[in-house]
């Protein structure tokens, strides 16, 4: 019986702590598990034909931000088909109207939601977009 293969998620944050708990959880869900704590290095992965399903990035990194990675993405036409979700802080109502001109699937706060939702609120964002 052939392996199913795995959904590759690329999660970008800056906070070493969030990046590896957010790794566990989605590896643990079966999930392959990328992971960039900047935009650039990021972007690198994506250049080099690192192509996840799923890409999950904060806002506010140093050196090239959320909205800088995703411009270039975009620009670039890196990982056309992947479910993109900003995981940030920034809650402002402007701050979700920048995000979502990038062609952002979902916009979460991480203040107000816990990992385990952030985990179902992907999962379900991503079987939207593929359905």
């Amino acid at each position: 019986m052939a392996e199913e293969k795995k959904e590759k998620v690329l999660i970008v944050d800056d906070d070493k702590f969030l990046l590896s708990m957010y790794a566990v959880k989605f590896k643990n869900r079966g999930f392959e598990v990328d992971t960039a704590l900047s935009g650039a290095e990021a972007l690198s992965k994506l250049q080099s034909d690192k192509v996840p399903g799923i890409i999950i990035l904060d806002l506010i990194m140093p050196g090239m931000d959320g909205h800088e990675f995703m411009a270039k993405v975009r620009e670039q036409k890196l990982a056309p088909k992947a479910t993109v979700v900003v995981l940030t802080n920034q809650g402002q109502p402007e701050d979700i109207e920048k995000a979502k001109k990038y062609n952002i699937q979902g916009y979460i706060v991480k203040a107000s939601t816990i990992p385990s939702e952030v985990l179902e609120e992907v999962m379900k964002m991503h079987q939207r977009k593929n359905n």
